[in-house]
Formats: structure tokens, C-alpha cells, sequence
């Protein structure tokens, strides 16, 4: 029979960026030029450089100059910064990435898209992207911006702001305020520790939100207002305890590489779109999970592998993979995945990893193949 076959698993994590659809020729553009620089490393820290950045004044002639004035106006909207490139192809993107710069340059207003990526900047001036309200998609990754060198409404005017690229600088907080327009909101391998219940208040449009890497020990339920939040990647925290109040629309939330060590009970249910779940190398033990924890139906992999389990939890009937491998489960309950037992009821899974355990083969119940009669691999 299949579901007895001890073979080698090859794990495929899933992606932790959701693209999406891109329907428009600009959108397309910017989105290669992305993808083709996030082939470079992107989570190595540059070096520090302690010199202040050099001043730059977001500014037009003065008014006493008409003339100078009237050029300048007329001819800001189209200048590009000597520091970057303005391909005349793609009016809307600035590249800006990969120079060196220490500060960021004046941004046309027609700008769309701009690129400050992989650079030495270490702050953001007040008013630096009131020019530009036109802003859609924001790059400022792998630079050393800390929290106490920004603008206090730095983003207060980009009102059709969708993305923004923040990870791998020096935060300690979360930027505020933010633009209600946002969809995506990067802000990993940072050193923020904590989460304010009103941090991402307003945010309804926002569908995915990368907090993981940091040092965050408390979300509260600063995610229960984000009512279109799809992906939520908390993972590599310090979390002691699980978000509370998920969105109704969320489909994925991975919380590996934290501190967890109960889960509330019908913690998942308030979710019924939720996929995919991932809770490795936490702190879970059966003493702090209901007997229904994990027992929504609309999931469909669960990792649960590196914990403390010791009896394998009641799970779905529609789960299709379950990793438990790395934990000290010492019995095989068939219990676990099928209630009933018969020709007419059985479970959907098709991956079960139980090894790094200290149950037997020869545990295996004789019903076990009645239930499980969909598992291709099972590990044990």
C-alpha cells in the first residue's frame, strides 16, 4: 500500500511573496527590474558609515528670481537627478539604485516608480517625497535608515503609494503614518521589537505584510483592522504569543522561528479562507492547544515541525500536508485524522512527517490505511 512506503521528502516551501496580476505595461517593467536585482544579495548589512548625510534642500528658487522661478517650474516635472538614471522609455521610474548615496536625491513629480535600493542612506528628510505624490512603488531596501533619522510624515503625501520596500535597513519602529493606499509593506531584517495596536491602523487595502527578522516580542491585535491582509510573515521574532484577531480574509500566516507555546481555542476559525499555516521551531506542547486548535477546514498545509508535541493534534479531514518531524510524539493516532473510519470517510492527506520522533513503526494502527488512503508519503 502507498501510505506505507517510507520515502525521502523533498520539502518545497512556498513563496513568501505573493506577485499578483499586473495589468499594466509600467507595472510589468518595473516589476523585471525588480526581480533582476533581488538576484543580488539581499540581506547582507554594507558597512556603517558614521558621516552625516549630506544636506540636500527639496526646494525652488526663491521668489525674488520670476524668472529662474518660472524655468525651474516648468522644467521640474521633467529633470532627472545627476545621480540617477530617467530612461526616456519609462518616463514614470527613477533608478537611483546601487550608487553609493549617501542621501536621497530631489524626485520629479512625475515619477511613479523610483529605485534607492542597495545604497549607504541613513535618513530621510522631512518633505523629501512631497514632490512626488504620484509615487506608486517605493524602493529603500538595503540602505542603513534608522527610525530617529526620519521625517515624522515622511509618507504623509504619497496618498497612491501601493508598495513599499523598507527591509533590511535599521528601523526600530514601524514608519508612521502611512498611506491608507498601501498594499505592501516590507519591513523585514530590521530591529523593531514591538508592534503597536494602532501601528497599521487605516491600512484596509493592505494585502501583505513582512515583519519576519525582527526582534518583535508583542503584536496585539494590530492586525484584526486589516481587512484585506492576505499574507502575514511573522516569522524569526520573539513572539510569545499568537496575533490576536486575524483577518477574516487572511490565506497565509507563517509564525516559524518564534517563541510560541499555546494556541487559543477556534484560534484559526475566524479565518475561513486560511491555507497555508507555519509554526516550526516554536515552544508548542499539547498542554496549550484545545483539541480543536488546528481542526479548520479550510486548511490545507500545516508545519508544526521543532516543537514539543506529544501526541499528534486533531487536524482537518481536507489537510493535505502535515509536518510534525522534530517533535516527541511517542504514539500514532489514527483518532487524530479520522473521527470515524469507514469507506465513505477518510482523510485527504497526502504528506505526513512524523519522523525526528519517538514513535514506532510497528505503532501504526491496522486501520490506518483505510484512513489515510490518499498519502502518497509518510514518514515515520
Amino acid at each position: 500500500m502507498p501510505w506505507a512506503t517510507v520515502l525521502t521528502l523533498i520539502l518545497a516551501g512556498l513563496c513568501g511573496s505573493s506577485l499578483g496580476q499586473y495589468n499594466e505595461e509600467e507595472d510589468l517593467a518595473w516589476l523585471q527590474y525588480y526581480l533582476r536585482q533581488s538576484r543580488v544579495s539581499s540581506y547582507n548589512y554594507v558597512p556603517y558609515y558614521e558621516e552625516e548625510s549630506p544636506a540636500y534642500a527639496y526646494s525652488y528658487p526663491s521668489a525674488s528670481e520670476p524668472e529662474a522661478e518660472a524655468e525651474a517650474q516648468q522644467a521640474a516635472p521633467w529633470r532627472c537627478p545627476q545621480e540617477c538614471d530617467c530612461p526616456p522609455n519609462f518616463s514614470s521610474a527613477m533608478y537611483c539604485d546601487t550608487r553609493n548615496l549617501r542621501y536621497l536625491p530631489f524626485v520629479p513629480s512625475r515619477m511613479k516608480y523610483v529605485y534607492f535600493q542597495n545604497n549607504l542612506v541613513a535618513s530621510i528628510q522631512e518633505g523629501a517625497f512631497d514632490n512626488a505624490t504620484e509615487l506608486e512603488w517605493l524602493a529603500l531596501h538595503n540602505n542603513q535608515i534608522s527610525s530617529d533619522r526620519m521625517g515624522k510624515r515622511v509618507f504623509g503625501k504619497l496618498r497612491r503609494l501601493e508598495r513599499l520596500y523598507m527591509n533590511n535597513n535599521n528601523l526600530t519602529r514601524l514608519p508612521s503614518p502611512l498611506p491608507r493606499s498601501l498594499r505592501e509593506l516590507h519591513l523585514s531584517y530590521n530591529h523593531i521589537s514591538k508592534v503597536p495596536p494602532n501601528a497599521l491602523e487605516g491600512l484596509e487595502n493592505l494585502t501583505a505584510l513582512y515583519l519576519s527578522h525582527n526582534f518583535i516580542f508583542e503584536m496585539g491585535a494590530s492586525l484584526k483592522g486589516l481587512t484585506s491582509l492576505i499574507l502575514a510573515d511573522l516569522s524569526y521574532n520573539n513572539l510569545r504569543k499568537v496575533p490576536e484577531g486575524l483577518p477574516v480574509s487572511l490565506e497565509q500566516l507563517y509564525l516559524e522561528y518564534n517563541y510560541i507555546n499555546a494556541i487559543p481555542d477556534d484560534y484559526f476559525q475566524v479565518s475561513p479562507r486560511l491555507l497555508y499555516v507555519r509554526m516550526s521551531h516554536n515552544s508548542l506542547t499539547n498542554q496549550g492547544l484545545s483539541s480543536n486548535a488546528f481542526n479548520s477546514s479550510s486548511i490545507l498545509e500545516l508545519d508544526l515541525s521543532y516543537n514539543r508535541l506529544q501526541k499528534i493534534p486533531r487536524v482537518s479531514t481536507n489537510l493535505e500536508n502535515l509536518y510534525l518531524q522534530g517533535n516527541q510524539i511517542n504514539e500514532f493516532s489514527i483518532s487524530s485524522f479520522c473521527s470515524v473510519v469507514d469507506v465513505m470517510n477518510y482523510s485527504r492527506l497526502q504528506v505526513l512527517r512524523l519522523d525526528g520522533n519517538e514513535i514506532k513503526r510497528n505503532a501504526v494502527p491496522p486501520d490506518a490505511p483505510l484512513c489515510l488512503r490518499r498519502a502518497a508519503v509518510i514518514e515515520i
